[in-house]
């Protein structure tokens, strides 16, 4: 019987703490790709009125895990990188779309866009890049 990674995924994120505290959600976990979403919340605000980096991280390096696990199974990130493109601002949603770039059986390249949504606009704010490892 094939696996639903999607309630898999789910199953994952809901047993992720700090991932439940800032009310992450998974949107998509498919073969070499994942996508997780985000409610923009004041609590995630920094004192210029944006979504602090650590948030913009937190969601880049959960969306390159995901990615990297559709493809490997158990995994941790080996690194990543992240580059902010614009100020998270007037967004009422981020959403975290990743894909693997390349793999072999222990590690996978990741690519992960950050956008802010805002009715029906969508802007990209961060780019990221990761390298996924095999646990198990």
């Amino acid at each position: 019987m094939p696996v639903d990674l999607l309630a898999l995924g789910r199953e994952t994120l809901k047993n992720q703490a700090f991932s439940q505290l800032l009310g992450a959600q998974l949107d998509v976990f498919e073969p070499g790709q994942a996508q997780l979403s985000l409610p923009v919340t004041p609590q995630l605000l920094q004192q210029n009125g944006f979504v602090h980096g650590g948030v913009l991280a937190y969601l880049a390096d959960n969306a390159l895990t995901y990615a990297g696990g559709s493809v490997l199974g158990g995994v941790l990130t080996s690194e990543f990188k992240i580059n902010y493109l614009r100020p998270a601002t007037n967004a009422e949603q981020l959403v975290a779309v990743a894909t693997v770039v390349g793999s072999g059986k222990t590690q996978a390249v990741c690519r992960c866009d950050i956008y802010l949504l805002s009715g029906a606009e969508r802007k990209l704010c961060a780019a990221a890049q990761g390298t996924i490892r095999k646990t198990d």
